[in-house]
């Protein structure tokens, strides 16, 4: 009994992913925004009623298919910044590494950075998976802060609403200066409003190609957060 248990575990895990793999195709050709289930099954060479068996709704299918891209995202990065580096080597190699996934898989980086799909409301189980390369990247300056690296230099100090917003960072990065966490939202809007902006070709004719831009960027975020480099022996 076990066994045809397992047998049929195995069988409807790739059938889930069979129908994951012909929604992303149907993404990356018509938009979330016309995401079909009929459309899927009618790939698939299925019934939609045995299709609704796996994923009740469009909105179950996006939700799925959105953890997924969050959590490829987050392995990438995850990857990465726990290669032993230094933090700032660290930072910016996971920096590179967003966006490198984020050129290889965009119609998935659109899905989860993208404008808001019409009638679509995340559920809770997506936002630890969105969390992940956020929390990669306050590991590293908490990292950084207890090695002595970790300096911002004259950065203001926050107050009133924006000080009380940051408070859902500390919980994530203790010890890391307030001032820092500020700077650190203002790093990962830029993060992403640089590959936004390069994916959907709001760079032609200026920097693009962007490669020297996003470097250069990159290095002025971790010299904004306050990342110093190692102390030479």
């Amino acid at each position: 009994m076990n066994a045809g248990r397992t047998a049929r575990d195995r069988a409807r895990a790739e059938l889930t992913q069979e129908i994951k793999d012909a929604a992303r195709r149907q993404l990356a050709a018509e938009g979330a925004e016309r995401l079909s289930l009929r459309a899927v099954s009618r790939e698939l060479g299925m019934v939609s009623s045995a299709l609704y068996r796996y994923f009740p709704s469009r909105d179950d299918l996006l939700t799925a298919l959105i953890i997924d891209a969050y959590d490829a995202l987050g392995v990438e990065a995850e990857k990465v910044g726990a290669s032993g580096q230094d933090p700032r080597a660290a930072w910016i190699a996971v920096c590179h590494a967003v966006r490198d996934w984020a050129k290889s898989h965009q119609h998935e980086y659109t899905l989860i950075y993208g404008s808001p799909i019409a009638g679509y409301q995340a559920p809770q189980t997506t936002i630890q998976p969105a969390s992940r390369v956020a929390i990669m990247l306050l590991g590293l300056l908490a990292k950084a802060d207890g090695e002595g690296v970790l300096d911002p230099g004259e950065a203001r100090e926050c107050s009133g609403v924006l000080a009380e917003q940051v408070k859902t960072l500390e919980e994530l990065a203790p010890g890391v200066p307030v001032k820092v966490l500020t700077r650190t939202m203002v790093a990962w809007t830029q993060l992403f409003g640089m590959i936004s902006f390069e994916l959907y070709g709001q760079l032609v004719g200026t920097m693009d190609p962007a490669d020297a831009f996003f470097a250069d960027t990159v290095e002025q975020m971790a010299d904004f957060v306050g990342l110093r480099e190692p102390a030479v022996n």
